[in-house]
């Protein structure tokens, strides 16, 4: 990436009297934040280094302006004049680094989950938004006035707060889109029924904005295509931007897709690595090409920088939005105005830290960026020393020696480096990146290689001596091993695959053997193949897709109920789609119980009855792994040992999130993790 990739990105833009430094924005994006719904310093912080990064704009994540979208306490709510303080702090600490800020309003309306506050969600009408979720309430005329009225005030104490705008969420399926969409809105009164009667609501809302607001720029944000039997097309959506932008000053069209909907189309909303990079930046381009006069931005899976300058070069959109490329690197347009392109860390598309921590409720993280949520603990951890050990002496004077070099290894030699210690970095292979790599050679789950990427341009710009083909024991590290004098030594040696073999029955591969066998014509996973998975991540799921795409017949085995459960429900929708176009059979609730030649029996863990599945030419055993702590332990037992710290499936097997954030902690701190996360937690 060179400057001139980026230039068009880099000059500035006019959103009426709102002057932009650049034609980049930081997307509305939930974080869960929030505390009695309302911005905490840990929102300030987050945003603050996102503007300190040079983005020209940044909308805040959507902002409910009625109790009865709320939910949890965690998200973003504006209900009364006192949350305006809260809000002031945000505008506060973006404003002194020069980005412009909006504030997104919203209502949830029927996903709005009343688990935590036992309210009912309000909805045009009462099907829910996906089976076995809660029925809706269906508003009542009262019930819209409270909602058209609230999105006023809220957007009075935005202005009163600061911002520069608001932008109006009417998408992703949220309450606006409800009763824009033939999909949900059945009503039969004067909200429902024509266009004209389910745009009243919308009308209403903006002109309450107007009334309440007065000169407060107000852009919308839209789903271009609901992708839904009977829903909204991006042609309806071009005639109701349309009609709305005769009768009110919109700012901007903000181009989006998808609808809250328990099917693919949720699925597309926050698209993972298995879509197309800019997949869907069509629909941006019809609105610039209808409405060539009106500020159009563009988002969703625009990756990178280059990527992203494409978009406006080909005149398809006026700013381009970048979410998660901004959770994983805050400095993305800094770093290209300094001429360092170099120094970003890739956003994988992997949905792990940021989606997958949304669904269960928890602050969002990153895989590749173990500081979101935490920027300024983190700054204070850096800007004081760390000798690991609670005496008087410079960090300089420590070796460490980090053993294995998958991603928690490299984070951790490269947080050892920063923080001012020695750093050895030995892998026993001949290539960094470890199980991370392996994965990446599955297709459709390329971007995983990125991580591994960045972190060895990362190791190969700092002074850390890195050998490969190296194998370190516990003897070489005691008194007068080849490796003795280091101070501290942190393991990262991952984990071992499990295999359960089946004598006499079909042959098995581990996943590890299976990513090798894709290539292979000749092999016994061009068959009939069973997928045994324990882990209900995309381990399993990377691989039956993949087998299934190179000509397999599929079956995937799950000794529970769910299936990929530890797969966040956005990617998962679109990947059961897909799928389900492939003819995988999945069998939950089973196990294997024995098998005999092309014969496997299926055990039902629930009432114990067995099935049997012929033809099985080979079998996928996706087993739990078990952690490769043998160092760790031997070193452990020794009084005569450098200090020992484990990270990663070393320390316990789990994913990369987990891996990087200890290998963060462990050589910045010198300590265990959860020792390390207990000092950063003290520099609050």
């Amino acid at each position: 990436m060179t400057s001139s990739d980026v230039e068009i990105l880099l000059s500035p833009f006019n959103l009426d009297r709102v002057r932009l430094r650049n034609r980049v924005f930081v997307p509305g994006h939930t974080t869960n934040f929030g505390h009695d719904n309302r911005p905490t310093a840990r929102h300030a912080a987050y945003h603050a280094e996102r503007a300190r990064g040079g983005v020209g704009l940044i909308i805040t994540e959507g902002i409910r302006v009625h109790p009865t979208s709320a939910g949890r306490h965690i998200s973003l709510g504006s209900f009364d004049d006192s949350s305006v303080p809260a809000y002031a702090a945000i505008a506060d600490a973006v404003r002194q680094h020069g980005t412009r800020l909006f504030a997104q309003l919203l209502h949830t309306g029927r996903q709005a989950n009343g688990d935590a506050t036992r309210t009912a969600a309000w909805s045009p009408g009462t099907t829910p938004w996906a089976a076995g979720v809660h029925i809706p309430h269906a508003m009542g005329r009262k019930d819209i006035s409270v909602v058209v009225h609230a999105f006023g005030a809220a957007a009075r104490r935005m202005q009163l707060a600061g911002y520069d705008g608001v932008e109006i969420h009417l998408g992703h399926g949220h309450l606006m889109e409800q009763f824009l969409s033939p999909f949900t809105n059945t009503r039969t009164d004067a909200y429902g029924g024509s266009l004209e009667g389910r745009l009243r609501f919308t009308r209403e809302v903006l002109a309450e904005v107007l009334a309440r607001a007065p000169g407060l720029p107000m852009g919308i944000r839209i789903s271009a295509d609901e992708f839904l039997p009977g829903g909204l097309t991006p042609t309806d959506m071009v005639e109701i931007v349309g009609l709305l932008r005769r009768d009110f000053p919109l700012l901007y069209v903000h181009a989006s897709h998808a609808a809250y909907h328990g099917s693919y189309s949720l699925g597309t909303q926050m698209a993972d690595m298995s879509f197309a990079h800019a997949q869907f930046r069509h629909h941006a381009a019809l609105f610039k090409r209808e409405f060539p006069d009106l500020p159009v931005l563009a988002v969703c899976r625009l990756d990178s920088l280059p990527e992203a300058a494409d978009v406006l070069a080909a005149g398809e959109a006026d700013l381009v939005g970048l979410a998660r490329p901004h959770i994983a690197d805050p400095h993305l347009v800094r770093r290209a105005e300094e001429g360092r392109p170099h120094d970003v860390r890739s956003c994988v598309a992997c949905n792990q830290g940021c989606v997958g921590r949304l669904e269960a409720n928890l602050p969002i993280a990153c895989v590749v960026n173990p500081e979101v949520g935490a920027e300024r603990e983190w700054a204070r951890a850096r800007a004081v020393p760390h000798p690991g050990d609670g005496s008087d002496a410079p960090a300089t004077t420590r070796r460490v020696l980090v053993v294995g070099g998958g991603p928690a290894g490299m984070e951790a030699a490269l947080a050892a480096y920063r923080a001012g210690y020695e750093v050895t970095l030995a892998e026993a292979g001949r290539a960094l990146g470890g199980t991370i790599s392996v994965a990446a050679a599955v297709p459709g789950r390329e971007r995983l290689g990125l991580m591994v990427a960045d972190l060895a341009r990362e190791l190969a710009g700092c002074a850390v001596a890195v050998r490969l083909g190296d194998r370190v024991t516990a003897a070489d590290l005691l008194p007068g091993g080849r490796l003795d004098g280091f101070d501290d030594v942190i393991v990262a040696t991952g984990a071992r695959r499990a295999k359960r073999r089946l004598p006499g029955g079909p042959p098995v591969f581990d996943a590890l053997e299976a990513v090798a066998a894709l290539g292979d014509d000749g092999s016994p996973l061009r068959g009939t193949v069973l997928v045994r998975d324990e882990q209900g991540t995309w381990a399993a799921a990377s691989l039956t897709e993949a087998l299934a795409r190179a000509g397999a017949r599929v079956h995937i085995l799950s000794p529970t109920a769910s299936f990929a459960s530890k797969i966040t429900t956005y990617s998962k929708l679109a990947l059961t789609s897909r799928l389900g176009e492939l003819g995988i059979r999945p069998h939950l609730m089973r196990d294997v119980a024995a098998a005999r030649g092309h014969t496997v029996v299926l055990r039902d863990t629930l009432g114990g009855h067995t099935e049997e599945l012929t033809g099985v030419t080979g079998i996928v055993d996706v087993g739990l792994p078990v952690a490769d702590d043998g160092l760790y332990r031997a070193l452990d037992a020794r009084d005569d040992a450098p200090r020992v710290h484990v990270v990663g499936d070393a320390n316990a097997p789990r994913t990369a999130l987990e891996a990087v954030y200890e290998g963060r902690l462990a050589g910045t701190f010198l300590t265990d993790a959860v020792s390390g996360a207990g000092l950063l937690a003290q520099l609050r």
